[in-house]
């Protein structure tokens, strides 16, 4: 699949990211945000994303924190309620470093693992990388057949992992379905990937597990900021993961594998 063409510059991109609401005024309500990071910081894992915190993030204000640093979010506590941002400069220069971490990978020929727990707003973006990954001389890696996990299949759909429950690719923030990849590989005494790209609980658990990993996250999703701010994920690139058409990502996606100097199996 060709590069989506043409790739727009950091100006374009940034006024483009807020028109859709990638980024700048999102959807998600501050409520939300602000219940999600006293989840996190009350201990509920399902916030984890399979990173483990321990008691290092129990006060939520200090996630706020984070969040207004890596995200964007609106840092006074005092906001309860109505509109939270994403900054789009800090989306952009996310996926800067993103592309920096997929042009190193690329140049060594990596084993290179895709997934997502958001396949109706993000599968085509990870699928794209995948392709640009490939035809630069990785390998995208083959999971094991026959893996369930959370009352579902765990599959590859267009070289991108997902949880496939009822006919239906679902969306998911569990772990568990990368926890059984890795485990299957082990089983079976294959290598593991030098890579994953990923988002929600399959970059987290990937992260966890000592793999480098990479991936997308929205403002009510902290704990892959953390993980970040730790140290356990290369990159978070903050972003609404579900925006109305997912088409609007094609521009972030173009312009994400042109910063990696990654190119389609095209040669466009």
């Amino acid at each position: 699949m060709p590069i989506p063409s043409p790739a727009p510059g950091r100006a374009e991109l940034i006024d483009h990211l807020v028109r859709t609401r990638i980024a700048g005024n999102v959807a998600t309500p501050r409520d939300n945000n602000l219940s999600h990071y006293r989840k996190l910081a009350n201990g509920d894992r399902h916030y984890w994303l399979g990173l483990e915190l321990g008691d290092r993030w129990t006060d939520e204000q200090d996630v706020l924190a984070v969040m207004a640093e890596r995200c964007g979010v609106v840092d006074d506590p005092g906001h309860r309620a109505g509109q939270d941002t994403i900054d789009p400069g800090l989306t952009v220069d996310a996926l800067d470093r993103m592309a920096a971490v997929l042009r190193k990978s690329a140049g060594e020929g990596h084993r290179v693992l895709f997934a997502t727990g958001h396949p109706g707003g993000l599968l085509d973006v990870h699928r794209t990388l995948a392709a640009g990954m490939r035809a630069a001389g990785c390998e995208v890696m083959e999971i094991p057949g026959g893996l369930r996990a959370d009352e579902g299949f765990v599959v590859q759909f267009a070289d991108v992992a997902v949880l496939e429950r009822g006919a239906t690719l679902w969306h998911t923030h569990s772990p568990a379905p990368m926890a059984a990849i890795l485990d299957a590989l082990e089983r079976e005494g294959r290598p593991l990937p030098d890579l994953v790209v990923a988002d929600h609980g399959w970059a987290g658990c990937a992260g966890q597990r000592g793999v480098e990993a990479v991936g997308f996250a929205d403002c009510n999703d902290p704990a892959l900021f953390l993980g970040e701010a730790e140290g356990t994920l290369a990159v978070t690139v903050p972003l609404d993961d579900h925006v109305l058409d997912p088409r609007f990502y094609d521009p972030m996606t173009a312009y994400l594998l042109d910063a990696a100097g990654l190119r389609g199996p095209s040669g466009r």
